[in-house]
């Protein structure tokens, strides 16, 4: 623990060095937010309280499926090989990386939902934070994910490769708008990604059905896409720094 506290601290105070990172983290779907945002609502398809759970999967998706690219430099520069001979496990070295993404995304989530508000965003207090958890524990999965396909591939292919799949995989969760107005053949598609039932989810908590089938079905996803994350995570870094 106390080595996973000063990695993680570490982590944190590098993140942190560059604000404009942490803040560049959410521009996209504060764009979406205030561009597309009171289209969305005036359409009759969905309100605030509908579209924000889905920006946040957005911003987790594109903010844990990118952090990989943070390792690369690592890579280039020695910092992992420096790590390596450290007393700290291999999945300590991980666990601190993926910690600090969370925390990161999780500041970020809370600028959204706070203009989210501003614009017309009514969920419970209890909703939010039960939803921000669970964005938070989805997080940890995709960053895993992020990092252990940043030390296979090649390094100059990472970021065009993970940057192609967010896209997709953002558009068949549902966050920008709801499945139920896909084709029968894309509504399919779409349930064999775990993000579309970690929007439903959300958006489910946002609404205050706190124990609905939708928000169970979407906390055992998520467990289950973590739980398999974190370990391919684990095992590619441990491959990777002996």
């Amino acid at each position: 623990m106390t080595a996973l506290a000063a990695l993680t601290g570490y982590y944190l105070r590098a993140s942190f060095k560059s604000k404009f990172a942490v803040v560049f983290g959410a521009v996209q779907p504060v764009f979406y937010l205030v561009i597309f945002g009171p289209l969305f609502s005036r359409s009759g398809v969905g309100s605030w309280d509908t579209l924000v759970p889905g920006l946040l999967i957005q911003l987790g998706l594109m903010s844990s499926g990118l952090v990989g690219f943070g390792i690369v430099f690592d890579q280039r520069f020695g910092v992992l090989e420096r790590l390596r001979v450290t007393p700290a496990r291999r999945s300590t070295l991980l666990f601190g990386r993926v910690l600090k993404d969370s925390l990161v995304l999780l500041i970020q989530a809370m600028v959204i939902i706070a203009l989210g508000y501003a614009l017309g965003l009514h969920a419970r207090l209890t909703g939010v934070l039960l939803g921000l958890l669970l964005l938070t524990v989805l997080s940890v999965g995709m960053a895993a994910l992020s990092y252990a396909a940043a030390l296979t591939i090649r390094q100059e292919l990472f970021a065009p490769l993970m940057s192609t799949l967010v896209i997709p995989l953002m558009l068949l969760s549902g966050a920008l708008l709801p499945m139920s107005l896909a084709p029968a053949w894309l509504d399919v598609v779409s349930r064999f990604t775990p993000f579309r039932y970690a929007v439903e989810a959300l958006r489910a908590l946002f609404a205050g059905s706190y124990a609905s089938p939708t928000v169970l079905w979407g906390v055992l996803v998520t467990l289950v896409f973590v739980g398999v994350g974190f370990t391919i995570g684990t095992k590619v870094f441990q491959r990777e720094n002996t």
